[in-house]
C-alpha cells in the first residue's frame, strides 16, 4: 500500500524549513565572512595595536588607571629559538601541521570539562589565539567563537605558519600592559628576546594561560610547574641535549625561588592581574639576585 499524499505533507513542510534554516545559516555565515577582518593586511605590516590592547585600555579608563601599553616588534629572527620552540610545545605541539584547528585538543578538552564539570582552558591554536588577540578580545560569547574560528580559516588561508607565529609572538599579552615577547623579555628579564636563556624563554611561555597571574621569585605553584615541565618537553622533544636541560633545570629552580603556593592548576583565561605582582617597569631585585645564583 502506498502512502496518501496527505501523509507525506507534514514531513515535506519539515524538510523545506530544515532547508530554509540551512540556507539562512549559509547565508548569514557568508555576510559574517565577508564583514571580517582580511589578514592580508599583516603580510608585511605589523599591526599599530590590537583588540586585547584596546580592551585594556579601556578597562583602565573605567578604573581612574593609567595605561601605557608597550609592544615593541621584532622580526622572528630576533626572537629567541628556545622562546619559540617553548611557546609552540606548551601552547600548539602541533601548530606546523594544522589548518588552524587542532581537533584532538578540542575532544580531549571537552571530555576533560564534562568529567570535571567545568570548563576551565580551551583548546585553542596559536592561530585562534592570534585571531582572538587582534580582532576580538576576550569576550566570552558564542558569536565571537564563531568570528574567532572563521578569523583562523582566514589567517591561515592568507598568511604563512611562519609570519602567524611571528604576529602571535610580537601582540601576545606577558604582563599588565606588556605586549610581545620583546617587551615582555625587558620587563620581565631586562634583556632583549634574542638573547633569553632556556630558562627564562621556558618561563615566559608558561605564563601564557594567566600572564597578569604571573610572578617570580617566588612564583605561583601553577607557573613552577608548568615551566618545569616545559623545560623537560624541550628535552624529550630534543631541542635541548641533556647538559642544557640540566643547567636550565638549575636556572629555573634559582628564577622560582621556591613558590607563593596557590592552586596547582591553570588559573583561567583572563584572570585578573595579581594585587601583589611586582611592576612591570624593571625586573624585580629579587629575581635580579636569583639570576646571579646560576651565572
Amino acid at each position: 500500500m502506498s502512502s496518501s499524499p496527505t501523509g507525506r505533507a507534514p514531513f515535506r513542510r519539515v524538510a523545506i524549513a530544515l532547508s530554509a534554516l540551512v540556507l539562512l545559516g549559509l547565508a548569514c555565515a557568508g555576510v559574517l565572512w565577508l564583514r571580517l577582518p582580511e589578514p592580508s593586511l599583516f603580510v608585511k605590516q605589523a599591526p599599530r595595536t590590537t583588540a586585547l590592547i584596546e580592551q585594556r585600555r579601556a578597562e583602565a579608563a573605567e578604573k581612574g588607571r593609567r595605561f601605557s601599553p608597550r609592544m615593541s616588534w621584532v622580526p622572528l629572527d630576533r626572537i629567541s629559538p628556545r622562546l619559540v620552540q617553548a611557546v609552540i610545545l606548551s601552547e600548539d605541539a602541533k601548530f606546523f601541521g594544522h589548518e588552524g584547528f587542532d581537533w584532538v585538543a578540542i575532544r580531549d578538552a571537552a571530555e576533560q570539562g564534562i568529567e570535571r564539570g567545568r570548563f576551565t582552558r580551551g583548546a585553542s591554536t596559536i592561530t585562534q589565539q592570534l585571531a582572538k588577540n587582534l580582532w576580538l578580545g576576550t569576550e566570552r560569547s558564542l558569536s565571537r567563537k564563531a568570528r574567532e574560528a572563521m578569523l583562523a580559516v582566514k589567517l591561515e588561508r592568507q598568511l604563512p605558519k611562519r609570519r602567524i607565529l611571528a604576529l602571535y609572538l610580537n601582540v601576545v599579552e606577558w604582563r599588565e600592559g606588556v605586549f610581545g615577547a620583546e617587551a615582555a623579555s625587558r620587563a620581565w628579564f631586562g634583556k632583549s628576546a634574542r638573547d633569553l636563556s632556556t630558562a627564562e624563554a621556558a618561563l615566559l611561555a608558561s605564563m601564557l594561560p594567566a600572564p597578569r597571574r604571573a610572578a617570580l621569585a617566588p612564583a605561583p605553584r601553577w607557573l613552577a610547574r608548568r615551566a618545569r615541565r616545559c623545560v623537560d618537553h624541550l628535552w624529550q622533544a630534543r631541542k635541548i641535549d641533556a647538559a642544557e636541560h640540566a643547567r636550565a633545570r638549575a636556572e629555573l629552580e634559582a628564577l622560582l625561588s621556591g613558590d607563593l603556593g596557590g592552586d596547582d592548576e591553570d588559573p583561567p583565561e583572563d584572570a585578573p592581574p595579581m594585587a601583589d605582582a611586582a611592576p612591570a617597569t624593571s625586573p624585580a631585585s629579587a629575581m635580579d639576585d636569583a639570576m646571579a645564583k646560576v651565572r
